[in-house]
């Protein structure tokens, strides 16, 4: 006589898996909750990154990656180089350049008031300007209005963002001491990412400053934009036509890679708390694996009753390995809704773009499957080994 092995369709295993969570709730929602706080944290830590990173890359395609700055190097000896005063008008000439712009450096203090002593600046500093510089730096005028050709000549200024609220000011019209004389303030810009340094700058007329503050005419930064597609092109030449007799005295840069670095640098912090979360997660695992021997230990009477009604070793280990597949999956489930709402939260709070990657989703589950078989072999394998009659002898 033959004997058929007893079988047991998907349908009759998934409730036979899902008996041991209804009968302990409790205990499978605790445990649940360890997955699901590793499999938020991992969505969260993914989704914040990609969230913030969407705003820098979006904020680059705004300011544009066609500016280069043009700064003096050092000499050969060492010493501090200058750029020749004429260095705008011939980076001006070059046939792809849109608009160039330039500002000096000017060893001046400014206050808001007299009676503060020269020494307290405040980390602002005075520069002089070209009419062009906003447009070039695409920065706009906050309040007020920038310098035009009747005002670049008067003891006029524009200031920065950062140097505003470091020096009280407010609205256009306020005076600030500048090297023994009252300049009006005419406007207030608005932030500059790809020239940080204007931020913090109290900016003068290219003439104002040569008459009031004894200006040389020297420029210490210029700002070029050109043709994106010949960005390359004009960087390989703008040293020798800047200073054609000592090219090697110029430094030329794009101020857009330092907000690629910083893209870059988030990825680096990403992986550190993906590395957090995974911990996270491994310590769910660990709950789902105490869950499940606790379960096998305290259902063994139930086993060996299935055993002695025919179900196979097989068939013991499939129970107990998709119970723990169950907790792991409800866990995941549980732990991306909250991670996702969490992410979304966070964005239109710091009002960012919602960018969160649909294969994070997949990732995460897939990630809480594999803790939750992982977790659930050594108790299946255990449950499938005990003898049907020392399980029923169990009281």
């Amino acid at each position: 006589m033959n004997l058929t092995p007893a079988r047991l369709s998907p349908r009759d295993t998934l409730r036979t898996g899902a008996t041991g969570l209804r009968t302990r709730r409790l205990r499978a929602a605790l445990s649940a909750l360890g997955i699901a706080i590793g499999i938020a944290t991992i969505v969260v830590v993914v989704g914040v990154s990609e969230s913030n990173k969407a705003d820098l890359l979006a904020q680059l395609d705004r300011l544009g990656t066609n500016m280069l700055t043009v700064t003096p190097g050092s000499t050969l000896t060492g010493k501090d180089a200058r750029l020749p005063e004429t260095a705008v008008e011939m980076t001006r000439r070059i046939g792809p350049v849109q608009t160039a712009s330039a500002v000096g450096r000017l060893d001046a203090s400014v206050r808001r008031t007299d009676k503060i002593p020269a020494a307290e600046t405040g980390g602002v500093g005075v520069s002089a300007t070209t009419g062009d510089l906003a447009r070039t730096l695409q920065v706009t005028v906050e309040r007020g209005t920038w310098l035009n050709t009747a005002t670049a000549r008067y003891p006029t200024v524009v200031v920065g963002s950062v140097a505003a609220r470091r020096l009280g000011v407010a609205e256009p019209g306020a005076q600030l001491w500048i090297r023994d004389r009252w300049f009006t303030v005419v406007g207030v810009l608005g932030a500059a990412p790809l020239a940080p340094e204007i931020e913090r700058s109290v900016l003068v007329g290219w003439d104002a400053a040569k008459t009031y503050l004894g200006f040389d005419g020297s420029p210490t930064t210029i700002y070029e934009r050109s043709a994106p597609e010949a960005v390359g092109a004009v960087r390989g030449v703008l040293a020798r036509t800047v200073n054609p007799e000592n090219p090697e005295e110029v430094e030329v840069s794009r101020p857009s890679d330092a907000l690629a670095a910083r893209a870059a640098a988030a990825g680096t912090f990403t992986d550190l708390f993906l590395g957090l979360g995974a911990v996270a997660l491994i310590v769910g695992g660990v709950g789902v694996a105490n869950t499940m021997v606790i379960s096998v230990l305290e259902r063994r009477r139930e086993i060996g009753l299935r055993r002695s009604l025919g179900a196979t070793r097989g068939q013991i280990r499939t129970q107990f390995l998709t119970e723990s597949l169950l907790l792991a999956g409800l866990g995941g489930t549980v732990g991306c809704l909250l991670g996702a709402a969490t992410s979304a939260g966070y964005a239109v709070a710091s009002e960012l773009p919602i960018a969160l990657p649909a294969w994070v989703f997949g990732a995460a589950l897939a990630a809480a499957l594999l803790i939750g078989s992982l977790a659930g072999l050594y108790p299946a394998v255990r449950a499938a080994r005990v003898p049907p009659t020392v399980a029923l002898a169990t009281i």
